[in-house]
């Protein structure tokens, strides 16, 4: 099953790397879609939830990696105390099996 790394950047200027077991993460991020903070925690939420369910449709499990990405998601809006009103970018989205 093809996997997926995308990048972020935050408001505070900072890029972050994460990673999606699964293709499916395209039909919710593209390169050079801009987000509000809350609404790109959402849409983060039902990709990775998406991905994690193609997995388990494949292999008969949840993905915990799918998991761990959207807690590091989460932890890292937190730290970088990103509001709701906030700019977040998908600067780069690409295949990488």
């Amino acid at each position: 099953m093809p996997s997926v790394n995308f990048t972020v950047k935050w408001p505070n200027g900072q890029s972050s790397n994460f990673y999606s077991p699964s293709t499916i993460v395209y039909e919710y991020f593209q390169k050079g879609q801009q987000w509000a903070g809350q609404e790109f925690l959402k849409q983060a939420e039902q990709a990775l939830h998406a991905a994690s369910e193609r997995v388990r449709a494949r292999y008969g499990f949840a993905c915990s990696s799918a998991m761990d990405t959207l807690n590091r998601i989460q932890e890292q809006a937190t730290s970088f105390s990103v509001k709701p009103e906030d700019t977040i970018e998908i600067t780069d989205i690409y295949n990488i099996d």
